[in-house]
């Protein structure tokens, strides 16, 4: 048998387990939306070496970084634009020194990237 507490203050309401499975699902939503956001701002994709002139996307997006796995003699560069000859809206030179370059930029056309001479570069990006 259980015994009351006279002095105990009366319940004035509870939580349904609806409630509960609300807040849950709204949590795991909001963390889903700043993975998204941080992955986004990462990078998602990974382009493979690129030793020559290459469209590496072909729509808006965001270049994240550059990784430099053999630095070449000179300098490369990257784009806004979605074809090899689209070259007018440069985003970010490309140090031809071995080593990560954050870039962090967003494209409205394209990721166009040109490595400089005997360059190899991998670009992330999302």
């Amino acid at each position: 048998m259980q015994h009351m507490n006279a002095n105990a203050p009366p319940s004035t309401g509870s939580t349904s387990l609806s409630d509960i499975l609300t807040a849950i699902k709204n949590l795991v939503t909001a963390l889903n939306n700043e993975t998204q956001t941080y992955l986004n701002v990462q990078g998602l994709l990974n382009s493979g070496p690129i030793t020559a002139p290459t469209v590496v996307e072909g729509s808006a997006g965001r270049v994240c970084s550059a990784s430099v796995t053999v630095a070449g003699t000179s300098s490369g560069l990257i784009y806004d634009g979605a074809t090899t000859s689209a070259k007018t809206k440069p985003l970010a030179v490309i140090n031809n020194t071995l080593g990560v370059q954050v870039i962090n930029m967003p494209v409205s056309f394209g990721i166009l990237v040109l490595p400089g001479t005997g360059m190899s570069v991998t670009v992330s990006y999302s």
